[in-house]
C-alpha cells in the first residue's frame, strides 16, 4: 500500500513537473516573437533558444520517467525504498534547475523590455 501511494504521488507531481514545462515553452515562444521583432539582441536569442534546448530535454526525461513510474505502478514489484526516493529527488533537482534557469533568462528579458516605452 505504501510502494503504491508513493508511486502516485511521484506521478502526479512528475505530470505537474511536465504542465508547468509546457507552459515556460510556451512563454518561450512569446518571448521569441517579441526579441525577434522588438529587442534584436543575438545574445538573448541564443539564451532564449538555451534555455529552451534545456527545457525540452528536461520535459522528454520526465516524460520517459513517468511511463517508467506508470510501468512499476501497475506491473513492478520493486519496494518505494531510499534508492527510488533518491532517484525523484535528482529528477526534482534536474526540474528545479530549469525553473532557476528560466527565471532567470525571465529577468534578464523583463529587464531588457524596460528600455522600450510608448512615446
Amino acid at each position: 500500500m505504501h510502494r503504491r501511494l508513493c508511486l502516485q504521488k511521484d506521478v502526479k507531481e512528475v505530470k505537474y513537473w511536465i504542465g508547468v514545462l509546457e507552459h515556460f515553452n510556451n512563454e518561450l515562444d512569446h518571448f521569441k516573437i517579441i526579441e525577434k521583432q522588438l529587442i534584436k539582441q543575438s545574445s538573448l536569442s541564443g539564451t532564449i533558444q538555451a534555455v529552451r534546448r534545456k527545457n525540452i530535454l528536461n520535459m522528454a526525461a520526465l516524460c520517459k520517467y513517468e511511463q517508467a513510474l506508470k510501468v512499476e505502478q501497475e506491473y513492478g514489484k520493486i519496494e518505494y525504498d531510499v534508492t527510488r526516493s533518491k532517484l525523484h529527488e535528482q529528477k526534482r533537482d534536474s526540474y528545479l534547475k530549469v525553473i532557476e534557469d528560466y527565471n532567470i533568462l525571465k529577468h534578464q528579458f523583463y529587464v531588457l523590455l524596460r528600455k522600450y516605452h510608448r512615446k
